[in-house]
């Protein structure tokens, strides 16, 4: 889906394109009432590479496990188990999924891993989706809520740069923000450019070697599996297709906040 073509074969490609996704829609709307069914709630995380977001999630993980809370965690990579041996190391069930090339995650294999390894008690899955914020984000996986992840080192533009990615988050999260100072970032700017294209949307702030904004999106998150008010973003992955536009963000969890 991302190849060059002659604009003669560009209709066909888009509708190709089309059908894929609207496969990918039904499958998720069907794996997310079976979630429902089981309360099991599922995060998207997404994320360019290097953005450290394996390094928060096993933060993130291993405060859950502290607390008792029923956490599991899928992480995906084009090759190695190198992230699933990382996140292993907060205590949490952990499986690595290889995509053999494939630059996203869809929601027949997410299914195929709810359906042969996801513990029964589980309540609460994370899902590292594969380093790349163009195709992602335009695939639903049935998750109840999705994030989006980005470095201070990536610069204050990259939202208005990835605006379906940034666009249907209901939480971003800022990483390394201890570098924050020798990388120039300025994050008014940064704040800004998200609002512009999710208006109302949290934007935690958070580093994983000090363990800042750990806590804040673990309790952002259980909030939300626990039935408060979830931000809505004007590109919302669910319930009815992969990206939709909204006439107006909804008020939701923290809307507008900066933690």
């Amino acid at each position: 889906m991302c190849d060059s073509r002659d604009v003669t074969q560009a209709a066909p490609a888009a509708q190709g394109a089309q059908a894929v996704l609207a496969k990918n829609d039904g499958l998720a709307a069907s794996l997310r009432a079976e979630l429902a069914r089981r309360a099991v709630s599922v995060v998207n995380l997404l994320s360019s590479p290097g953005s450290g977001k394996t390094e928060l999630l096993g933060r993130v993980l291993a405060r859950a496990v502290e607390r008792g809370v029923p956490v599991a965690a899928l992480t995906a990579d084009l090759a190695t188990e190198n992230d699933a041996r990382r996140l292993a190391r907060s205590g949490a069930p952990v499986k690595q999924l290889l995509t053999d090339g494939l630059c996203h995650l869809e929601a027949r294999q997410l299914r195929g891993h709810v359906d042969s390894w996801l513990p029964e008690d589980t309540a609460l899955l994370f899902v590292e989706n594969v380093g790349n914020l163009v195709c992602p984000a335009s695939y639903d996986l049935g998750e109840s809520l999705r994030i989006v992840l980005m470095a201070v080192t990536e610069g204050e533009d990259k939202p208005l740069k990835y605006p379906t990615a940034f666009g249907s988050a209901h939480l971003v999260v800022l990483t390394k923000m201890d570098l924050a100072g020798p990388a120039g970032f300025d994050p008014a700017a940064f704040d800004a450019h998200v609002r512009r294209v999710n208006p109302g949307v949290e934007i935690v702030r958070s580093c994983a070697r000090t363990g800042d904004g750990v806590d804040t999106v673990l309790e952002r998150v259980l909030a939300a599996r626990d039935g408060a008010p979830v931000h809505r973003p004007p590109l919302a992955p669910h319930p009815h297709g992969h990206v939709h536009e909204h006439a107006q963000a909804d008020s939701g969890l923290a809307a507008g906040r900066v933690s």
